[in-house]
């Protein structure tokens, strides 16, 4: 009963943050995604990292390109990008001049063909969530994607950082017993820890 209460709960604030994030006026999406790149640019766990794990802008999801496609970005990172196979999430390092594809849900993705990602390299992973709470933990979009991989022992011990709205970072979330704890948040208003 509880899990079948806590999936209830989960579907219906997904929903509602969704809408609420897709009500936001473009300059205003534009505004608090650049305030959001700019905390974690200014983060130790940022500036200590050589190679990121990050994710394309979907739904309106906070958009890190100031990071990685700015004039002032910092070319001195490499960066890896997801492709969904089947019940997996796969690495690509990405460089802007690639090209990219829609992917499963019609998420851009890097071109297969590109070099994979070995976990040993990535330094930090920024984790799209729609939803997070002050304990750490993540609402995604139901999949499960990000819990596998994040769960699996070469990718578990990177640090991460996730990525919300600050309308979305919440006192709690619906945990279940496979959620993984991420190692900060990040909104526009602040990196916490």
């Amino acid at each position: 009963m509880n899990s079948k209460k806590n999936k209830l709960e989960k579907s219906e604030l997904r929903r509602d943050i969704i809408k609420q994030r897709q009500s936001l006026s473009p300059d205003e999406w534009r505004k608090k995604s650049q305030m959001i790149c700019t905390n974690i640019y200014n983060s130790s766990l940022f500036n200590q990292a050589k190679t990121v794990l990050a994710y394309f802008s979907f739904r309106q999801e906070p958009d890190l390109s100031y990071l990685f496609l700015d004039n002032k970005s910092d070319n001195s990172k490499t960066w890896g990008f997801p492709r969904c196979v089947e019940k997996s999430l796969f690495w690509h390092f990405w460089k802007p001049e690639d090209e990219l594809i829609a992917g499963k849900y019609g998420i851009k993705e890097p071109k297969p063909d590109l070099p994979i990602v070995n976990p040993r390299e990535v330094d930090l992973i920024l984790v799209p969530c729609v939803a997070c709470d002050y304990q750490n933990y993540r609402l995604g979009y139901g999949g499960g994607y990000y819990d596998r991989f994040l769960s699996s022992p070469e990718w578990e011990s990177i640090p991460t950082i996730g990525i919300v709205f600050d309308f979305a970072y919440l006192t709690r979330v619906p945990v279940e017993e496979w959620d993984k704890q991420l190692n900060s948040i990040c909104t526009e208003n602040c990196l916490k820890r």
